[in-house]
C-alpha cells in the first residue's frame, strides 16, 4: 500500500477510535475517506492545473514563496501543490525531481512536474505541465508566471525530464497521490 494511502487510512481509523489492528474496519474507513476526498477534490490533476493558472502574472522573485511578494519556479510549484491538493513539497527543483514516478516526455499528463537545465545544472528549473504541449512556470528575474510551449527551441533543448506526483484518475478505487519515492 502506498505510504500516503496508509497514513490517510491510519489517520481516519484512529479518528474514529478504531484499533490499527482492526484491518477490515480500517480498510472500509479508508475506502470511504478516499471516495469522499476524490468527490471533494475531483481530479487532483485538474485541481493542480486550475490552481496553477491562478498564479499567471505573479511576478518572479528569486527565492520567493509568496504570491504577494513574488515566486520563483519552485515557490510556484510548492504553492500550487499545497493549495490544490494539500501536498507539501520540498523547497528546490532538484529536491522535487527526486519525488514521484519518473516519466518520459511522451507520457506527460496535466499536473506532472517538468524539469529543465537552465543554470548549467540538471533540474535547476521546474514547471507544471498543463497539457497540449504547454507548461506554467515562474521564468526569471523581471518575468512573471506564464505559460510556455515545451517544444519551443529554448525549452526543448533544456528539458531534463518529468515526474508524476498525482494520478489524474477520478475513480474511487484509485488514490489521487502516487507514492512519493
Amino acid at each position: 500500500m502506498q505510504i500516503s494511502r496508509l497514513l490517510l487510512a491510519l489517520t481516519f481509523a484512529l479518528s474514529l477510535g478504531q484499533s490499527a489492528h482492526a484491518d477490515e474496519p480500517a480498510q472500509a474507513t479508508f475506502a470511504a475517506a478516499e471516495a469522499s476526498m476524490l468527490s471533494e477534490y475531483g481530479s487532483a490533476a485538474e485541481q493542480l492545473v486550475d490552481q496553477a493558472l491562478e498564479y499567471l502574472g505573479v511576478r518572479y522573485r528569486f527565492g520567493g514563496t509568496s504570491p504577494d511578494t513574488g515566486l520563483d519556479c519552485s515557490g510556484l510549484v510548492l504553492n500550487v501543490f499545497r493549495n490544490a491538493i494539500g501536498l507539501d513539497l520540498p523547497r528546490t527543483a532538484s529536491e522535487m525531481a527526486k519525488l514521484g514516478d519518473k516519466i518520459g516526455r511522451q507520457e506527460l499528463k496535466p499536473g506532472d512536474l517538468v524539469f529543465f537545465n537552465t543554470m548549467r545544472r540538471t533540474f535547476s528549473h521546474v514547471g507544471i505541465y498543463l497539457g497540449d504541449g504547454k507548461f506554467v512556470h515562474a521564468p526569471s528575474r523581471g518575468g512573471k508566471v506564464r505559460i510556455e510551449t515545451i517544444s519551443d527551441g529554448y525549452w526543448s533543448k533544456r528539458f531534463n525530464g518529468a515526474r508524476r506526483l498525482v494520478d489524474g484518475a477520478t475513480e474511487a478505487s484509485q488514490s489521487p497521490l502516487t507514492a512519493l519515492r
